[in-house]
């Protein structure tokens, strides 16, 4: 009961944040040891969760439940380049990116200018699965305008050396799977209970929070001025402002966070 107590407290600390954040990079340092890099490889977010939340247990209803299981089915498909619809998939977001190029093929040099790391995309998704692939054709389909600046880099003061888009798509996929622990049978933190209550009214919310996350990432980039090796940092406040926003007392959809402005469609 007495470590209930304390995560009591800390909750409502964060609840108790200015929800008018302006994004500085001094107010979004990294929560409790979580990790992203961008190496040789461009590896994936790798996070470690708050040993509090771990021995807080959370009740959740049959209906939670059941969305929580849909989206960890989503969550265990992984991208196989022989399934015609995944090749469709990938094929309707290039698409999608670059509406007057014609691809020449699944394999091809021209997936590296939307910046995948090689000429076959496949290779990028070990990390993040096809859901991966699903949240970067929800992101086009739905804030088209907001995708095309990210993927074309049109907003900003941008580094000579940027982030690869694609490939980051694919970390921040696998970011909110860490920081949700959407693995677990049920919620074992404070953040997995809170995303479940939102997720069972709307089935969208993995796939609208990706899109909230990966423009915050983006605008977090610009605001500490970065570069290709500072994308660690990058995530690990991306990470942290997501956090407590989340926890924001008077959030009960996506659409009330603070960062959910940053969309344009």
């Amino acid at each position: 009961m007495e470590e209930r107590g304390e995560s009591s407290v800390a909750v409502r600390r964060i609840q108790g944040l200015d929800r008018g954040s302006n994004y500085s990079a001094s107010s979004a340092e990294v929560v409790t040891g979580s990790t992203a890099w961008i190496g040789k490889g461009f590896s994936c977010v790798c996070a470690q969760g708050r040993e509090s939340d771990a021995r807080i247990s959370f009740e959740h209803t049959p209906l939670q439940e059941e969305c929580l299981q849909k989206l960890q089915s989503r969550l265990g498909v992984v991208y196989d380049s022989a399934k015609v619809e995944h090749q469709e998939a990938l094929r309707a977001l290039w698409d999608i990116a670059f509406p007057e190029v014609e691809l020449h093929g699944l394999i091809s040099e021209q997936w590296k200018e939307m910046g995948w790391q090689g000429k076959d995309p496949s290779t990028d998704f070990r990390g993040g699965g096809f859901i991966s692939l699903e949240n970067l054709l929800f992101f086009a389909r739905t804030f088209p305008k907001s995708f095309q600046d990210l993927l074309h880099k049109r907003v900003g003061n941008r580094s000579l050396w940027e982030y690869p888009f694609a490939a980051a798509g694919v970390n921040v996929t696998f970011m909110l799977i860490q920081m949700l622990d959407l693995q677990a049978a049920k919620p074992r933190t404070m953040m997995g209970a809170v995303f479940l209550k939102i997720l069972e009214e709307d089935e969208r919310t993995f796939d609208l929070l990706y899109c909230i996350s990966f423009k915050l990432m983006d605008h977090q980039w610009l605001t500490m001025n970065a570069s290709y090796m500072d994308f660690n940092a990058v995530m690990k406040a991306t990470r942290r402002q997501l956090e407590r926003e989340l926890l924001l007392e008077d959030i009960q959809r996506l659409e009330d966070l603070p960062s959910f402005r940053l969309l344009l469609r």
